[in-house]
């Protein structure tokens, strides 16, 4: 018996136009799967609905993987695949697998010989990235920061030096509580001429993309706590 596929579904970072965060034919897509494996079913199911043709949701089986989720799991998770069914690997916000739990996953459907199909949505690191101006050729996202005070002032430090030596994009996130704190820590710590974006509630109505240097930052800091962030750093 041949495996399924399995499709990664990406979702809106936000409350926005649905229609216009995900792309008709992905929806489309969307309606002709039984089976997904999702961060959170509760909502999952608010993403499910809002797709014209969707089954009803009763008949919908979710499987859960998060970041608990251990390696040994991941082949239970994958039983439908091999029994010939589709599934799709839905994420709570953005691209699947990609500062996502989802990527081990899709890993070991590799290892089973399973079809992997990515579609086409929002991915907040990429989105930013493109909006900032910065080094779209060479970049390295490094998820995020180290939350010990000493450690995390070293690492930036360190970041700011790899951008200057090798002319590449840094870029990097953080718990959105904690936003106003890192942003301040960048502002007292980077060099006055190191180029800094913010980008903040991409493809929401909000949405804030500022690229300035430090030393401009300094005269001016937006208001980003519990706002979803990408930083972007380049020296």
């Amino acid at each position: 018996m041949h495996p399924g596929t399995l499709f990664l579904i990406p979702a809106p970072l936000g409350e926005a136009e649905f229609a216009d965060i995900i792309p008709a034919n992905v929806q489309q897509r969307i309606t002709c799967l039984k089976y997904f494996i999702v961060e959170h079913p509760k909502t999952a199911r608010y993403f499910l609905k809002q797709i014209e043709g969707m089954r009803p949701l009763q008949e919908i089986e979710m499987q859960v993987l998060n970041e608990h989720t251990r390696f040994n799991e991941l082949g239970r998770l994958l039983e439908p695949l091999l029994a010939g069914n589709d599934i799709g690997l839905l994420s709570e916000a953005g691209c699947p697998a990609v500062a996502d739990p989802g990527a081990n996953l899709v890993r070991a459907a590799h290892q089973k010989h399973v079809p992997i199909v990515p579609l086409v949505g929002p991915s907040s690191i990429l989105l930013a990235l493109m909006a900032s101006g910065l080094n779209g050729q060479s970049f390295h996202f490094h998820g995020y920061l180290p939350i010990k005070h000493e450690l995390r002032l070293k690492t930036i430090i360190q970041l700011e030096q790899e951008s200057a030596r090798f002319n590449q994009t840094q870029i990097f996130i953080e718990t959105p509580y904690r936003n106003q704190k890192l942003l301040e820590l960048l502002i007292q710590n980077c060099n006055d001429e190191t180029d800094l974006c913010i980008a903040s509630n991409l493809t929401l109505k909000d949405e804030y993309i500022a690229t300035k240097k430090i030393k401009e930052w300094k005269s001016y800091l937006p208001q980003i706590n519990r706002r979803p962030t990408v930083f972007l750093l380049h020296r």
